[in-house]
């Protein structure tokens, strides 16, 4: 199944002409069957605002006064003084590029006269589009896991952690359904306990099979999985359908961003972008990736 081409600039431009346009747009995806109130979710009291464009007011929550809110109300666009096509912009951007865009570039292109701008902007997306509440994987499923950052003798004196063994790397879990999404999470260590509570959360108990290398952590997923490896040791890395392949070409792009576009990424947001790099995969095939993310925000 090909790959559907993402909106370009020129569709962007017309879709959103002004800034009117793009609170519309916010409306509809974020309210498809009708208005709600954002503090209690309420539609029944909801009443337009006349003397207003797109404020609302809710007698359900607040019967006197009415509480009064605004379709970026709950969202990362509140109390923020860039314009929503603006924030579009920055979304557009950072879901065409394959492997991410840095906030320098954001800043360059959109013109900020700050870098921190760019940078908490990036960042508010990422957030948003973090997935909490997925849909555990069913069918064949891959499980890995990988390691990102150098080692510690490479950094600079006050950078260093003193891990034993010289490496102060951190540690991504991931698993894949064939031609399905993607989960993968920032974890603490790669201890068995680990990695088998990440693949209790989120791969179904009626998953099919599940595949992964000669890791020790993944040794007792055969009591409740069906389980097959590959020793990649030996050279073995297809054996019939148990592969590890899928996941790891969803590594190769995340640790190709991380290096090309990003160069540095702290241990602290590393979760922000693991999950814009997640939302990306598993949208891959949609055709309105960029409703998805303003759904999402």
């Amino acid at each position: 199944m090909a790959r559907i081409q993402q909106m370009t600039i020129p569709q962007f431009e017309a879709l959103f002409p002004n800034e009117d346009a793009c609170s519309a747009y916010l409306v509809s995806h974020r309210w498809p069957d009708g208005v709600r109130c954002p503090r209690c979710g309420a539609s029944e009291k909801v009443s337009a605002m006349t003397t207003m464009a797109f404020k609302w007011q809710c007698y359900t929550c607040t019967p006197n006064s009415g509480y009064r809110f605004s379709e970026i109300t709950g969202t990362i666009f509140e109390n923020t003084n860039k314009d929503l096509r603006e924030w579009f912009r920055v979304i557009h951007m950072m879901l065409t590029s394959k492997k991410g865009i840095s906030a320098l570039q954001v800043q360059r292109v959109m013109g900020f006269g700050s870098y921190k701008t760019a940078h908490y902007m990036c960042h508010r997306v990422r957030a948003g589009l973090a997935d909490e509440s997925f849909t555990r994987l069913m069918g064949i499923v891959e499980v890995d896991e990988t390691y990102i950052g150098g080692r510690d003798h490479n950094r600079h004196w006050d950078k260093k952690v003193g891990v034993r063994g010289g490496s102060a790397k951190e540690i991504v879990v991931g698993a894949v359904s064939r031609k399905g999404n993607l989960v993968a999470r920032v974890v603490d260590n790669a201890k068995a306990s680990t990695l088998q509570a990440f693949v209790r959360e989120s791969v179904s108990d009626r998953v099919s099979l599940i595949c992964t290398d000669q890791h020790r952590g993944y040794t007792e997923l055969a009591r409740t999985y069906g389980h097959g490896t590959v020793d990649h040791s030996k050279g073995q890395y297809v054996v019939g359908a148990i592969h590890t392949n899928t996941i790891e070409g969803f590594w190769s792009i995340l640790k190709r961003g991380m290096v090309d576009t990003f160069h540095k990424v702290s241990a602290k947001y590393l979760p922000l972008y693991v999950a814009e790099f997640e939302f990306r995969y598993n949208n891959g095939l949609n055709d309105d990736i960029f409703g998805a993310a303003v759904s999402a925000l």
